[in-house]
C-alpha cells in the first residue's frame, strides 16, 4: 500500500482523555500506521483536564463555522516525542470544552450541550486541516461524537480542497449513538434536505451514528464477530437494517493492545514482581500485594477472580448481585474463594456491590475508582478474569488478562469470543471459559468450572497460562487490516 495522509478525528485518546476503549485504540492504531510509514495526525478537543502546560500553541485562532455565525477556537500541539512520532491537535474553546468531563461530568451523564460540542470539533478537523495546509487522503472518524465529519465530506465540503478525501467510520459501541433533539441541527449548517438524505433523521430527532453509517465511505468495527452481530436484530440497536443494507462495506478488525505497557516482564506497576510465559514464579507475589492492597487475607492457595469494568448493565453487571446472583452463589458454594471489583458507573450497582463487600468482608472486596496503576496489579495477581458483558464490541481487559496469564471467564459474544479459546476438560486445552447464555446460570456455570479446574487440575491451569501469555495481540496486524479498508474507502469514493 502507497502511504497515506490518514487524520484521525476522535473525542478521546491517551494518555490525554480516555473515558473506555475508543481512547486506547485511536492513539495505538495512529502509531502502528505512523510506523508503518503513514503519515498520521489526530485532532480532538482539549478538555480542562488537558493542562496547558503540557501542549504547545500551534498557530492563530481557528475561525469555524457554526449554528449562525463563527466560533474562534485555539489550537495546541503535543510533543511529538511523548507520542511516538504522531502529531497530536487540540482544539481549545472555553465555553465547550474547558469543563470537567468528556461527555458529561462523570460516566452516568451528559453534556446538554453534546450536539453543539462535538459539531464544533467535526467542523474544527477541516478548518485545521486548511489552516496547516494538509489534505487527507483518509478521515477517519471515531463513534457518534465525529460522525458528521463524514456527512461534511459528501455535503459541505465534496467540491472543495476535500473531494478526494475518503471517510472511514468506526463503530466501537452501538449502544451509544447520539440522539438529539432536530432543533439543534442549526448548529451543524447542514440543509434540511441534507439532514434526511444523509441520516441524521431518526424518529424525528437527530441520531448522529446512523449518520455515520450511512454517509461514510467504509465502516470499521472493533472486532469480526461484532461485525457480524450488529446485523441482527438482537444486537443491532435499531441499526441492524440499516447496517445490513451496508454489509458489503462493513469490515471487522480486532483491537489490538499496547505490548509496550501492558507486559508482564517490563510492566513499572509490578516491579519488582515481573514475570514472563516461561517464568511465572513471580506472578504468586502479585497476588500476594493485590490482596493486601484491597484488605483480603493473603492466601496463596485460594483462587483470586477480578473484575475491571465500567459499572453498567452492558458489562453483565447485574447477572453478579441478588440472593441467588453469581456473588452470592459463589460464596455459597465456595466460601475459599477471593473477588475483586474496580471500576465505577451507575449508583445502584454500585451500591450494590458495596453491599455484598460489606457482607462479606474477607471473600469480596469493591473500589468504586478507576486506577490504572492498580489495574496493573489486578490483571497480574488475579487467577481469573470475569467478563459476563450482555455484548462487548471487542474488549480490552480481556487480551490484558491472556497476556498476564490471568484466565478470562467470558460470554460468547463480540471480541470476547475472537480472542478467548474454551477450556477442554479432556485435553486441557484452551485459553479461558466461554459461556453461551447471558444468565445467571451460564455465568455461574463456566466461574464454577474455573474454580473446581483451579483445585483438581492445576497442570490444566499452568498450560493455559503458559498458552495465553504466547498470544499475540499487537497492533501491527490490525494495522495491515486498517491499510485494506483505507484503500477500499479510497476506491468507494472515487468510483
Amino acid at each position: 500500500m502507497l502511504h497515506k495522509k490518514i487524520l484521525f478525528v476522535t473525542s478521546e485518546a491517551v494518555p490525554f482523555a480516555k473515558s473506555g476503549g475508543l481512547g486506547d485504540m485511536v492513539t495505538a492504531l495512529a502509531q502502528a500506521l505512523q510506523e508503518r510509514g503513514h503519515d498520521v495526525r489526530v485532532v480532538m478537543p482539549r478538555y480542562y483536564s488537558i493542562a496547558r502546560d503540557q501542549l504547545s500553541r500551534r498557530m492563530e485562532p481557528l475561525g469555524v463555522p457554526l449554528g449562525f455565525g463563527e466560533e474562534w477556537c485555539a489550537v495546541f500541539e503535543a510533543d511529538i516525542t511523548n507520542t511516538k512520532g504522531v502529531p497530536f491537535y487540540f482544539i481549545e474553546h472555553e465555553g465547550y470544552f474547558g469543563r470537567e468531563g468528556i461527555y458529561g461530568e462523570d460516566s452516568s451523564s451528559s453534556f446538554p450541550d453534546n450536539f453543539a460540542r462535538y459539531t464544533l470539533l467535526s467542523r474544527a478537523a477541516f478548518q485545521l486541516c486548511r489552516a496547516i495546509g494538509w489534505i487527507p487522503d483518509i478521515m477517519h472518524a471515531h463513534d457518534w461524537p465525529t460522525a458528521l465529519v463524514p456527512v461534511y465530506l459528501q455535503t459541505w465540503e465534496r467540491s472543495r480542497e476535500f473531494c478526494h478525501t475518503a471517510s472511514v467510520f468506526t463503530i466501537h459501541n452501538l449502544g451509544y449513538q447520539g440522539w438529539f433533539s432536530k432543533d439543534e441541527i442549526f448548529y451543524s449548517q447542514i440543509s434540511e434536505n441534507d439532514f434526511y438524505h444523509y441520516g441524521l433523521e431518526a424518529l424525528g430527532a437527530i441520531n448522529l451514528m446512523k449518520a455515520g453509517i450511512t454517509s461514510s465511505d467504509i465502516i470499521t468495527t472493533v472486532s469480526p464477530t461484532y461485525a457480524q452481530e450488529i446485523q441482527t436484530e438482537a444486537y443491532g440497536e435499531g441499526q441492524d437494517w440499516l447496517l445490513r443494507s451496508r454489509s458489503d462495506q462493513i469490515i471487522g478488525i480486532l483491537n489490538g493492545i499496547d505490548t509496550d505497557i501492558w507486559n508482564p516482564q517490563t510492566d513499572i506497576h509490578i516491579e519488582p514482581y515481573n514475570y514472563s510465559a516461561t517464568d511465572r514464579s513471580n506472578k504468586i507475589k502479585i497476588k500476594a500485594l493485590l490482596q493486601e492492597r484491597m484488605n483480603l487475607p493473603v492466601i496463596k492457595d485460594q483462587p483470586l477472580v477480578a473484575m475491571i469494568s465500567r459499572l453498567v448493565s452492558q458489562k453483565g453487571i447485574e447477572l453478579l448481585l441478588g440472593d441467588w446472583g453469581v456473588l452470592s452463589r459463589l460464596m455459597h458454594y465456595h466460601n475459599q474463594v477471593q473477588v475483586v471489583i474496580i471500576g465505577t458507573g451507575e449508583e445502584y450497582f454500585e451500591q450494590e456491590l458495596k453491599a455484598l463487600s460489606n457482607r462479606y468482608p474477607h471473600n469480596i472486596r469493591v473500589n468504586i475508582l478507576f486506577d490504572e496503576p492498580l489495574s496493573h496489579v489486578v490483571e497480574a495477581g488475579a487467577d481469573f478474569f470475569l467478563m459476563p458483558s450482555r455484548y462487548e464490541p471487542c474488549g480490552l481487559n480481556q487480551m490484558y488478562s491472556l497476556r498476564y496469564g490471568t484466565l478470562p471467564i467470558v460470554r460468547r459474544t463480540g471480541g470476547l469470543v475472537d480472542t478467548v479459546t474454551s477450556y477442554q476438560k479432556e485435553t486441557g486445552d484452551g485459553t479461558g471459559w466461554i459461556f453461551n447464555d447471558y444468565n445467571v446460570d451460564g455465568c455461574w456455570w463456566a466461574l464454577n468450572d474455573a474454580i473446581e479446574t483451579y483445585y483438581q487440575r492445576p497442570d490444566h491451569i499452568e498450560g493455559m497460562r503458559e498458552r495465553a501469555m504466547k498470544e499475540d495481540f499487537t497492533w501491527m496486524s490490525s494495522a495491515k487490516l486498517y491499510e485494506t479498508a483505507y484503500e477500499r474507502a479510497i476506491k468507494y469514493r472515487n468510483t
